[in-house]
């Protein structure tokens, strides 16, 4: 298990947001946490500290009134930390390379691949042709319904066919050097993880996959570890006291730098 930091930009600003409420329509957002510092105060942090592989999200979409702005935020936090971050939201294979060449590492595909509730398997073998698999990072998020989780795209907000299985990941390796999924059911909750979800990723073992949504405790993250079999890597938002919440950085990354052994009731 690896810490993979967040920054979150929305309007313009680094915030943590209710992952089930973003709306394009208005930019709206239930927030848990506005920022007074931008994305390359966080990214600078995060580079001190030698944490790589975090990721960066525009959370407008490119037709907003606050997309440069957002898009403003996100580039100062590539440029302080020149492939140390991930960035996605709203890209294709047009862009792609454009936010490679500012410095991302890899680059983070949703709605581009997963089109018309289905894998779109021409415009993923486009994207692997402009940037390289080695830097394409396949986000599938989820949302329960019944016993399954399916993928869902558009801000979180539309339900695809695509069902998470061993099979779908197997398949889908093929194209990604890594896999983000975001529990979006609990996603800025900080009320506990998916526990169904983390098994079922954790006991595939393919390539590395990073989980978000619903850790608020140390109990959480052992639960991950336990859940994942200690194959998944793990991001924490508003529960962070960077971000406000009850949990410390430095714990965070003592707890999983040291196998969970350091400072569990923190």
């Amino acid at each position: 298990m690896e810490f993979r930091p967040c920054i979150d930009i929305h309007n313009g600003r680094v915030k943590q947001i209710v992952g089930g409420s973003l709306r394009d329509d208005g930019d709206q957002a239930v927030e848990n946490f506005v920022s007074e510092q931008d994305g390359a105060y966080f990214a600078g942090f995060y580079k001190k500290d030698g944490i790589r592989g975090g990721h960066i999200i525009l959370l407008n979409p490119a037709g907003s009134e606050y997309y440069e702005a957002t898009k403003a935020q996100a580039l100062s936090a590539l440029h302080a930390y020149p492939q140390g971050m991930q960035i996605g939201g709203g890209i294709t294979a047009q862009n792609a390379p454009y936010f490679i060449a500012e410095g991302a590492s890899h680059v983070i595909v949703t709605s581009y691949v997963f089109r018309d509730g289905a894998v779109d398997y021409d415009n993923l073998k486009r994207l692997v042709s402009a940037v390289g698999k080695e830097r394409v990072v396949l986000d599938l998020s989820c949302r329960r319904q019944g016993e399954d989780y399916y993928i869902v795209t558009d801000r979180w907000q539309r339900f695809t066919e695509e069902r998470i299985t061993p099979e779908l990941l197997e398949r889908l390796s093929a194209y990604a050097d890594e896999f983000l999924v975001h529990a979006v059911d609990v996603e800025g909750k900080a009320s506990g993880i998916e526990k169904p979800l983390a098994k079922l990723l954790g006991d595939w073992g393919g390539i590395p996959i990073t989980y978000a949504g619903g850790v608020g405790s140390f109990d959480d993250l052992r639960d991950l570890r336990e859940y994942g079999s200690g194959r998944l890597n793990v991001t924490i938002g508003s529960a962070l006291d960077l971000f406000g919440g009850n949990m410390s950085y430095r714990d965070v990354l003592a707890y999983i730098n040291n196998s969970g052994t350091v400072n569990e009731e923190s």
